[in-house]
């Protein structure tokens, strides 16, 4: 279609003015303007309804184009339209062979590179002990073709002795190592951030990597070290915080490298950053485009121009939920957008099915073709950088980046980040963070679907793998120990058949330790609700449940009924099947008696409270005197009256949800025999 076809189609609808727009939605905010619909994130930037040129000028735009300095609009000038990012799938079953299997499929049905989850115990990943055990799970692997990246347990930590093992196996079955696609990933910073101790010094850590990448060096086109900034973001940080604790940990690397010989460029090669992906995916998309904008200013204070990076966008841990995991698709798939849509070199999806257990067949399947889907099918990767432009993700992303700037500067000012860590500065910043989170979580202002808002009760959870009936690993000291901690002499020994466990060091040598950073999931509280409940109703064979005092006519009550309904849902509570409406108070009362409920809520609107609630509770209280009456809406004024009828707690919009349904919960005597 032609330039002048558009117009001429545009030309027939009228003129539309900002102001017109503005009118209409005052009109339906009932009078107030769209400024009210502004939020702000927990690292204090504003999130507009509405952004104009003016937020972020085109004519002043510092971005530059798509594979120019500095990279926000990212590295590559052309994308690769058959794959625009990488399609990384972790594989950490347990068992050897099985994760062999879940490995080949993968790669047979679309998977572009694997990550392998590592734990000699085969508590936490695939139990790889050596190198014989490696060369069961990468039978028929072509690693010159198909990438493979490690991924140590935060329990075990074998980040160093992991790659060794790797280079071991490369070198043992004739690979050319210059052509081997290898992540090696070893990160010392992220190991004491997430286990709160390294097997030696930080220094000596950091010494160690810097010897292993110049002994490595013949995998020439294999990243060596990963920059992970997903210990601040699991254990509850914000944007900014996690943004910051990913380049104050590069810049240490970077100095490290630096300091022991390599250029600049070297050294910035050998990184692969990795970041993590939430739901909200604008504000994703933006961070993407910050951690960018600060690398580049990073690299450019290192040396004579900034560089680009290489980034692994992970879906987030912590947004993933036990309790109608269903919903975790929806939210990996605005994850995988992001990724995409921001620039992510890589994108990994954690399974739907993470915080239930190991994942089987069908979660597998649906991680890679939620990927697979999101490239071929929706044509992701067929625009470069499709977010280019937008005011409102360029205001954002900038304003994160500031935000994140002021953060790691103040962790440099402490010493770097390993002084923060071993302090316990940066995880007091990320308590008091995480608090405000999981209070916006308690009060529903951040509503957890399928869990704090519009709970399944009977929900039917998927199929997890069966991990209880696959034989217990033990872990050996096997083989030659290394003759020192130089990454020759740990191939050398991975070579002759050391395990993992002998290749660890073994010498008394000083820690370094740190209160580590605890990851969490945001709907653990409510989850752990829900599981008390179950247990009562397991137990007893009735599920607790709340009567609903409904006052007047389907039409004056229903809205507050259904609120309440989805409030104690969330706290695994149901509710007595009602009929009203009820021509008489003591109807209803005599209904809440032969129900059998402890509690009542009285649900119906403000004319009808003015006039019948008093009167409602003192029946309700009648019919049981233990009972715990609440009722459905603000109390105003009338608090003071409603208790003194007999209403106990008020449920609204607002409220802390979690405190009033763990009261709930006392009342009933949930958790008790926990």
């Amino acid at each position: 279609m032609a330039d002048s076809d558009l117009t001429g189609f545009s030309a027939a609808f009228p003129t539309a003015e900002e102001a017109q727009w503005r009118a209409l939605v005052e009109k339906a905010l009932k009078g107030k303007g769209p400024e009210t619909l502004q939020r702000k994130t927990r690292d204090g930037i504003t999130i507009k309804p509405l952004y104009r040129e003016s937020d972020w000028p085109s004519a002043s735009d510092p971005n530059g184009l798509p594979g120019q300095a500095p990279y926000v609009r990212g590295s590559d000038t052309v994308k690769d339209s058959y794959l625009p990012w990488d399609i990384r799938h972790v594989v950490d079953h347990p068992d050897l062979k099985a994760a062999h299997a879940d490995l080949m499929k993968d790669l047979e049905r679309g998977v572009s590179s694997i990550e392998l989850r590592v734990d000699a115990s085969g508590r936490h990943g695939v139990a790889i002990q050596s190198v014989d055990d490696l060369s069961v799970v990468l039978d028929g692997v072509m690693t010159d073709l198909a990438p493979v990246a490690l991924s140590n347990s935060a329990q075990e930590g074998y980040g160093l002795e992991g790659a060794a093992l790797l280079a071991a196996w490369s070198d043992k079955t004739g690979k050319d190592a210059s052509k081997q696609l290898f992540s090696f990933n070893v990160d010392p910073i992220g190991e004491l951030a997430r286990s709160g101790e390294l097997s030696v010094s930080a220094d000596k850590a950091l010494a160690d990597t810097t010897t292993f990448l110049k002994a490595a060096d013949r995998f020439s086109v294999s990243t060596f070290i990963r920059v992970d900034g997903r210990p601040a973001h699991e254990t509850g940080g914000t944007e900014a915080q996690e943004l910051a604790f990913t380049i104050a940990s590069g810049v240490t690397y970077l100095r490290t490298l630096i300091d022991a010989g390599l250029s600049i460029e070297e050294a910035n090669a050998k990184l692969l950053f990795c970041i993590a992906v939430g739901p909200d995916y604008a504000l994703e998309i933006s961070k993407l485009r910050a951690l960018r904008r600060l690398w580049a200013r990073v690299t450019e204070a290192f040396g004579d121009k900034p560089l680009s990076m290489k980034i692994q966008a992970v879906s987030s841990r912590r947004m993933l939920t036990n309790r109608d995991p269903w919903v975790n698709m929806l939210r990996n798939t605005a994850a995988c957008f992001a990724g995409g849509v921001g620039g992510a070199d890589i994108v990994t999806l954690r399974p739907f099915t993470d915080a239930i257990g190991l994942a089987d067949s069908m979660a597998r399947r649906i991680g890679r073709n939620t990927q697979i889907m999101a490239q071929e099918e929706s044509s992701l990767g067929k625009v470069n950088d499709p977010a280019g432009g937008t005011w409102a993700i360029e205001k954002i992303s900038n304003d994160i980046a500031q935000a994140a700037w002021g953060v790691f500067q103040d962790i440099e000012g402490k010493g770097g980040v390993i002084a923060a860590l071993e302090s316990g500065d940066f995880r007091a910043l990320l308590a008091e963070a995480r608090n405000e989170l999981m209070t916006s979580i308690a009060r529903r202002k951040q509503a957890i679907t399928g869990v704090s808002e519009y709970a399944l009760i009977d929900e039917e959870d998927p199929k997890v793998v069966d991990t209880s009936t696959l034989p217990k690993v033990t872990t050996h000291v096997t083989g030659p120990i290394p003759t020192s901690r130089e990454f020759d002499a740990l191939v050398s020994a991975a070579k002759d058949g050391a395990t993992l466990a002998a290749l660890l060091p073994h010498e008394a040598s000083d820690h370094a330790h740190c209160d580590p950073l605890f990851p969490i999931r945001v709907s653990e509280p409510f989850e752990h609700l829900r599981d008390f409940a179950d247990a009562q109703t397991k137990k007893t064979g009735t599920r607790p449940a709340i009567f609903l005092a409904c006052l007047g006519s389907i039409a004056e009550h229903n809205a507050r009924a259904s609120f309440t309904a989805n409030f104690f849902a969330a706290g695994g509570i149901t509710t007595v099947p009602s009929n009203a409406p009820y021509e008489s108070l003591e109807a209803m009362a005599e209904d809440f008696k032969a129900s059998g409920a402890l509690l009542a809520c009285i649900c119906g609107t403000d004319g009808l409270y003015a006039e019948q609630a008093g009167a409602a509770a003192k029946a309700l209280r009648g019919a049981r005197d233990d009972a715990r009456i609440y009722l459905a809406g603000k109390p105003g004024d009338a608090e003071a009256g409603y208790r003194e009828a007999g209403i106990d707690d008020f449920i609204f919009v607002g409220v802390n949800v979690l405190d009033k349904l763990e009261i709930a919960h006392a009342e009933l005597g949930l958790g008790t025999d926990a």
